[in-house]
């Protein structure tokens, strides 16, 4: 019995053509195929294509006796500018096979060897060029490893040098290339019709196949005039002969391979490097593994060609990245010619004899059944010799298949190794954005977008000795002159200190920046930054103060790396040093509570660190994070032999009244708000919303993700501070250089954008923010000292409006506006380029009625449809998405707005049935839910039901203003105590469970599931054991088990 293969409705003469985002294709097609399975098929303008997504299926294509190379849509129109070229050619071509015979000696391992002198040259320009850079410059990564990649296959098969490195601009060559890919893609989406009224791309690609051309005449040209004895692919090209034949290649067939190799010789590598790059910074652990074997193998000589074969862990890196991101996502292959009879594929699909099957590899090279429930984690392990040999055969097919698989693989591979080598040896990198989430350029190819890097040499690796360290020669050891470049220059009898900051939200780089700007009056001058910088750059000359997070017992983005270095490291590198630890966590998640500040202090000092003073922290959930700081810091100034008045500092400032400007910050883009509707009916508190967000193009999330916020204050308050401080609404102010403030400076910007857009107007004031106004009051004004605990200065200010308080000291004292995370409560599948959250408004639901309404909710409440904010998608912990097994039965557990992610999770169920019902067998899903009334905020209700219907999830409600109408049950954990036999039947079957709420939920949770191991153990067993062991058992299966988002 044959399985009808899905396919998305479409519509007349276009067909599915409205499927596939021509701006982001990879996410379309990835989404399809969770949409439908491990086939579907799409029609375009009549033409049929299905895609394989699963090992079992691609495995099955790449049978030769069966199928061959089909050349799809997309194809078809490249050959407009290579003909006939190897990786255009039809199967069964006759110059493909001449071509093929003649040139695979030139990729022979003689070959290869040879081109590494040269390979190498290419390389140590990059290098280079780096070393030269300063350590805060951004380097996009993706344009200099395409001029590597260019200039290295020019060089190495054609004598070439194109040296791009010598070039701001790139080769109008890569210009050219990229637009033809691209609208090759998008000619193949067109009626002929709409090529003959549109004359303008059409014009613009002749142009660009006539400028590849004329390149690669050039070359020719250039040999055929300048005859030479080196055994290159050119050579080859020219005067080799097949084998079998005789025959040499026509010019034609010589220009389309010129063309082609130019093309596939750099374009997938540069994307290969790119992508290894993001891996390895993403993934800390991965990056000083593969540093520490160049190490190991090379030190710190040249690489040599010796060395290649010699350093298997950065060849599973690029093996495990070529995985999750192909850089040629697809082949497609057909039945053999001659096949008249529809072809049976699984043993289940039948296709049509000139069927085109496109072998999905961006979702087969993840399929569970073959990698596991870690499928799309980055793990290069897994790609090391002995377990890459254990893979299924079409496990791993980056290159393609079979007779037309990668001629160049060779090449692209010794190059890839030498590149990563190189770079590894003699730098350190960082993101220079943490909160860069990955991006996909697309032509034919794909590659990372708007990826960007920072780079610092190496210890003992100088920037004018570098070439000759490449190439032999050691040099003068230059480790002085770096330590004297590294240590902070200043200016009369001010020390040198240095600040370093994990942080995600913005809270812990605010606190660095405060501690910096509060240092010159205690005379340090201190240097602030990332904690990811000092890698390898520790200071041991000065006082370094670290301030960092911990989220969910991991380190922030941008402290991911120095925190794997410092585990790697010998205490050499902090013999020394002077470091004080302040950590910032939340007490509700118990077993991390302060986990990587307590990390950062025990390992410095067992590494030989003199610990200035004891590691201070804040508890964020107590909302006293500005009072804890202020009085550690004040303990630490005292331990560095400095006395604090306790009074802030003014900004030093140029107040103007003459002019605007507008600034953004953080890593942010505009979204358009779609929809923006009240959930709960009018009067009831908290009010809750749902809003919708057209999402940036090529902004990609998962179900379970993040989306960061960054909002603006409300007017009514930037209008009382211009009040109080008799301000005009255009008034502009410029900070001076040197402010340690997350406000640019000197720049000219108008008062009330800084007022709304880069400060916490509404925090509670500071028990020194206190101490600073009290100093300005006189003897008979109001005591100020004995305010609200929640008061801000702004409030205490208003009280007594004849304080003379500078503007800039106000200023100085409030926190920067930070980043707030809401719960995605939507799934890409319903519509990649939608987002949507669901919350609930802090303090009253009028701003004008409350002193401190929440300054991000409001903000969302006052968003129309059609109005912009500036957002972006933050990854939640890889323990809070849905598992990659669909047999795997999943437990929600929400109160509130708590229901957002699982809205998600619900709806991805949902679309995945009733879009293939016969292949997609999920596991079941139970959603309990605490809400007060059914009348009032029983929240996405209607959509649950319909969810219901389908068989996507079973919903269990508690409602903690009515339990009659709810089995008497008044919260989520008192439904999980009466529904627990089928609860714990689910999870005694490896059930996930997820919990989403506030603390008192998960508090609730955790108690009610101790109770019912309590209860199985006595029941099954006929053993008693008591809460403390109950709650080990709990808390040790958090993250594999369980997963909890709390929020308050």
């Amino acid at each position: 019995m044959t399985t009808t293969i899905p396919q998305p409705p479409g519509y007349p003469l276009v067909g599915n053509i409205a499927d596939v985002d021509p701006k982001d294709g990879i996410g379309s097609i990835n989404r399809l195929a969770e949409r439908y399975g491990e086939i579907f098929k799409l029609s375009i303008f009549g033409s049929d294509r299905y895609f394989l997504s699963s090992e079992r299926l691609v495995n099955e294509a790449c049978d030769e006796t069966r199928f061959v190379k089909g050349i799809n849509a997309n194809l078809e129109q490249v050959r407009n500018g290579v003909g006939d070229g190897l990786f255009t050619a039809y199967h069964g071509e006759h110059n493909w096979a001449v071509a093929h015979r003649t040139l695979v000696p030139a990729f022979g391992p003689i070959g290869i060897n040879n081109m590494y002198d040269e390979m190498y040259d290419i390389a140590t320009q990059l290098v280079s060029k780096w070393a030269r850079s300063d350590p805060d410059q951004s380097i996009h990564v993706t344009d200099d490893f395409t001029r590597l990649t260019l200039d290295s296959i020019a060089l190495c098969a054609m004598d070439k040098r194109f040296n791009s490195f010598y070039h701001d601009e790139m080769h109008p060559f890569v210009d050219a290339m990229s637009e033809f890919l691209v609208e090759s893609g998008a000619r193949s989406k067109k009626t002929r019709l709409e090529m003959m009224l549109n004359r303008g791309p059409t014009q613009r690609y002749e142009a660009n196949i006539a400028l590849m051309r004329s390149v690669a005449q050039e070359v020719i040209d250039r040999r055929r005039k300048t005859p030479s004895e080196k055994k290159d692919l050119l050579n080859v090209m020219l005067f080799g002969k097949d084998p079998k034949t005789g025959e040499r290649l026509s010019d034609d067939t010589i220009m389309n391979n010129m063309i082609t190799f130019l093309i596939a010789g750099h374009e997938t590598t540069s994307g290969l490097l790119s992508f290894t790059t993001y891996f390895l910074l993403k993934n800390p652990g991965a990056l000083q593994r593969a540093q520490q074997q160049v190490d190991n193998v090379v030190g710190k000589g040249p690489v040599k060609f010796e060395h290649m074969s010699k350093l298997p862990y950065i060849e599973a890196v690029l093996k495990e990245s070529l995985r999750l991101m192909p850089t040629a996502p697809a082949f497609a292959v057909q039945p053999k010619p001659g096949t008249t009879e529809p072809v049976l594929l699984g043993g289940e699909y039948l296709v049509s004899p000139n069927a085109i099957l496109l072998c999905w590899l961006p979702k087969s090279q993840r399929d569970p059944a073959v990698y596991g429930e870690d499928a799309e984690e980055y793990r290069p392990e897994r790609m090391l010799p002995d377990s890459f040999a254990k893979l299924p055969s079409a496990a791993w097919k980056p290159f393609g298949n079979g007779a037309r698989g990668c001629i160049g693989r060779p090449f692209a591979w010794q190059e890839a190794i030498l590149a990563l080598a190189l770079v590894l040896q003699n730098f350190n990198l960082r993101m220079a954005d943490p909160s860069y989430q990955l991006k996909i350029k697309q032509t034919l190819t794909i590659k990372p977008d708007n990826f960007h890097i920072k780079v610092s040499l190496r210890p003992g690796i100088d920037p004018i000795a570098i070439e000759k360290r490449m190439y032999g020669d050691s040099g003068a050891s230059k480790d002085d002159r770096h330590k004297a470049s590294a240590a902070a220059v200043v200016s009369g009898n001010l020390k040198p200190m240095t600040v370093l900051y994990g942080s995600n939200s913005g809270t812990c780089e605010g606190l660095a920046q405060k501690l910096a700007s509060i240092g010159s009056s205690q005379g340090f001058s201190a240097t602030v930054k990332s904690l990811d910088f000092a890698i390898d750059h520790f200071p041991t000359d000065q006082p370094v103060i670290i301030i960092t997070a911990s989220y969910e017992g991991m380190p922030p983005d941008n402290a991911a790396l120095f925190t794997e270095w410092l585990k790697q490291s010998d205490s050499s590198k902090f013999k020394g040093a002077k470091c004080a630890v302040f950590g910032c966590g939340h007490r509700d998640w118990v077993a991390t509570y302060q986990k990587i500040p307590t990390f950062f202090e025990k390992e410095l000092e067992g590494k030989g660190a003199h610990i200035i003073l004891s590691r201070g922290e804040t508890n964020v959930a107590a909302g006293t994070i500005f009072d804890d700081f202020d009085t550690w810091s004040d303990k630490l100034w005292s331990a560095l032999g400095s006395r604090s008045t306790g009074v802030v500092e003014g900004l030093e400032m140029e107040l103007s009244s003459s002019s605007r400007a507008s600034h953004l910050r953080y890593s942010v883009q505009d979204a358009l708000i779609i929809k923006n509707e009240r959930l709960t009916p009018e009067g009831f508190q908290p009010e809750k919303r749902y809003v919708e967000f057209r999402l940036p193009t090529g902004t990609l999330y998962d179900v379970g993700d993040y989306l960061a916020l960054l909002p603006i204050n409300s007017l009514s308050v930037v209008a009382r501070v211009l009040r109080r401080f008799q301000l005009p609404w255009d008034a502009t102010m410029k900070l001076k250089k040197g402010s340690h403030s997350t406000i640019p400076t000197e720049v000219e910007m108008s008062v009330s954008t800084v007022l709304a857009s880069y400060v916490e107007l509404n925090a509670a004031a500071t028990k020194k923010n206190v101490q600073t106004i009290a100093s300005y009051a006189s003897d008979d004004a109001s005591d100020v000292s004995s305010n609200d605990a929640q008061q801000s200065v702004l409030d205490i200010l208003e009280t007594d409006t004849s304080l003379p308080l500078p503007f800039a000291v106000f200023l100085s004292m409030l926190p920067p506006m930070r980043i707030r995370q809401y719960s995605i409560s939507s799934s890409p599948l319903a519509d990649s380029s939608v987002v949507s959250i669901t919350f609930s408004l802090a303090a009253d639901s009028d701003p004008e009625m409350t002193t401190h309404p929440g300054v991000a909710t409001h903000y969302l409440k006052s968003l129309q449809a059609g109005s912009t904010a500036q957002i972006s998608i933050r990854k939640s912990p890889a323990s809070f998405h849905p598992p990659t097994d669909p047999l795997t039965p999943i437990i929600m557990m929400c109160a509130g707005t708590g229901i957002a992610p699982f809205r998600g999770f619900v709806q991805d169920r949902a679309i995945k049935i009733t879009s293939a019902p016969n292949k997609q067998d999920l596991a079941p899903a139970i959603l309990i839910i605490g809400c007060r009334d059914p009348k009032t905020d029983k929240l996405h209700a209607a959509e649950l039901d319909e969810w219901e219907k389908q068989g996507a999830v079973k919903v269990y409600y508690a409602y903690s203003r009515a339990s009659d109408q709810s089995d008497g049950c008044k919260y989520a954990q008192d439904r999980l105590w009466r529904e627990r036999k089928e609860v714990g039947e689910l999870f005694l079957n490896n059930a996930k469970a997820f919990i989403c709420g506030s603390s008192a939920l998960g508090k609730g949770v955790a108690e009610t599931a101790c109770k019912m191991r309590i209860e199985a153990r006595k029941e099954k067993r006929g053993e008693e054991i008591g809460m403390e062991e109950a709650r080990k058992w709990w808390e040790g299966m958090r993250g594999e088990r369980y997963a909890v988002d709390v929020f308050d």
